[in-house]
């Protein structure tokens, strides 16, 4: 009789243990309700959607910016390789959104299809280039090049923008509509030498938290 237990305990065993193993190794993570997660693209409108600023809303706008950039005359025609700085982005929106994240978006776009044809300075890192250059000119470390020179490149242009947004809200839902504006500025002369934009209207029967 104990024979026979043993035999029909270890085929349990086997598939409780290869049960909690795929459940392990299974793709797709699963919330506490059972509902498994859907993995979508950027430029995709989910299921789980609102009125407001939204991943698809930011590939299509950084998209455009990018391919309207290359293509004013200042950046095409430049003899040598623009060097353009990243401003803040203002926000005028009702919600409370990572603005940055557009000029982020807009310079990866350039700096991995534009082949070189501008340069971004990496001003957000300015206290760690002082202290590498101090070191550097304190002979504290080496350098493979004259310690003595060391230069932190100036802006050609200033790349910017600012989001502007109206919203409506009655018992029949809520619509917001969202303007897109970025800008490159000279940085000697101050004159606005590109400007573009994007406008996105939505329509909803409920609202949605942004974060």
């Amino acid at each position: 009789m104990k024979l026979e237990l043993l035999k029909l305990t270890v085929p349990v065993s086997a598939l409780a243990l290869a049960a909690l193993f795929s459940g392990c190794a299974s793709s797709g993570v699963k919330n506490p309700s059972g509902i498994a997660v859907t993995e979508m693209r950027a430029d995709e409108r989910g299921f789980v959607a609102g009125t407001g600023i939204e991943s698809q809303d930011l590939v299509a706008v950084t998209d455009k910016m990018a391919r309207s950039i290359l293509s004013t005359p200042e950046i095409a025609n430049a003899t040598g390789r623009p060097v353009i700085v990243l401003d803040p982005v203002i926000n005028e929106t009702r919600f409370a959104v990572n603005k940055d994240i557009f000029l982020t978006r807009i310079r990866t776009e350039l700096n991995s299809k534009a082949r070189g044809r501008v340069v971004f300075l990496a001003r957000n890192r300015m206290p760690a280039l002082e202290r590498e250059r101090d070191l550097k000119q304190s002979g504290a470390v080496t350098s493979s090049s004259d310690a003595r020179v060391v230069e932190f490149k100036g802006a050609d242009f200033f790349l910017t923008g600012k989001l502007q947004g109206l919203s409506t809200r009655s018992a029949k839902g809520t619509s917001d509509y969202i303007l897109y504006s970025f800008q490159l500025i000279d940085a000697r002369t101050s004159v606005i030498v590109w400007e573009d934009a994007s406008e996105i209207k939505k329509q909803g029967l409920e609202d949605a938290a942004y974060r």
